[in-house]
């Protein structure tokens, strides 16, 4: 399925492979195979509009942003240091349908898939925009691209 997919490639993009902690690409992978359409992935995904094929990320930093999370979200985007986010912080932004579906896919709570993922996606998003802004194109090939 596209989120084990994504949770291969986003766990060798943080460098977690197989060993470390192990779950932060699949989490990751789980939420951006959620939002890009898996149940409540519409409503996450819908604000990207079409041009995102198949590029979740937009969408998820539009969520963070409206629900408050601008800075910490530019920040990992930039080039500077990336703000940190708690997971109360990404579970008051994520649609509960969302991270309630990211967490049965990952064997957690509601919670830890939240403080994964806030402990995660800073890095993500910030080595999937080196350029200082979010490349375009599918999801699959942007993280290819960096791992290159």
């Amino acid at each position: 399925m596209a989120g084990n997919d994504l949770g291969s490639l986003l766990g060798g993009l943080l460098g977690g492979g197989q060993g470390g902690s192990g779950g932060g690409g699949n989490i990751l992978g789980a939420l951006l195979g959620s939002l890009m359409g898996g149940a409540g992935g519409a409503q996450g995904a819908g604000g990207g509009g079409g041009s995102n094929g198949g590029n979740p990320l937009g969408g998820l930093l539009d969520m963070l942003t409206k629900s408050g999370l601008a800075d910490q979200a530019q920040s990992w985007i930039g080039t500077g240091d990336n703000k940190p986010v708690s997971g109360a912080q990404i579970a008051e932004a994520l649609p509960d349908q969302t991270l309630q579906q990211v967490a049965e896919q990952a064997g957690v709570t509601p919670q830890a898939a939240a403080d994964q993922i806030a402990q995660t996606l800073p890095t993500a998003v910030d080595k999937l925009s080196p350029q200082g802004q979010l490349p375009t194109g599918s999801l699959e090939d942007i993280i290819r691209s960096q791992r290159l």
